[in-house]
């Protein structure tokens, strides 16, 4: 069954659908192999239907998508990369609850929040 919540990317589409948003951006990087990145997709599943359109939750096949995944060095998986006007302002390593997850995108979406 299709998540209609999370967006796709690719490596063909990455720059298209990230880097050019209109809004800050959360990318998964993940793995079929990889144990925690199936629950983490529910989790952030979830927190996309909470913050609807004010952020866009993407994911990327690390394993399809090699060109990406090396040109933002992730090395392990999941790797979420948090992206403003298409520049990092964060990264996690690893699963984390949504207790976590939930106030870093509060913090990606609220505008000059790290000043």
């Amino acid at each position: 069954m299709p998540d209609d919540t999370l967006t796709t990317v690719t490596d063909a589409t990455f720059a298209e659908i990230v880097l050019s948003a209109k809004v800050p951006v959360l990318v998964d990087f993940w793995a079929q192999w990889c144990p925690p990145c199936g629950p983490l997709k529910r989790v952030l599943s979830e927190l996309a239907g909470e913050f609807g359109d004010r952020v866009l939750i993407a994911t990327l096949d690390v394993d399809a998508n090699p060109s990406t995944t090396i040109a933002y060095r992730v090395h392990s998986m999941p790797t979420l990369l948090f992206l403003r006007d298409g520049t990092v302002t964060q990264t996690i390593v690893g699963a984390r609850p949504k207790s976590v997850l939930r106030p870093a995108i509060t913090n990606l979406i609220t505008p000059y929040a790290n000043v």
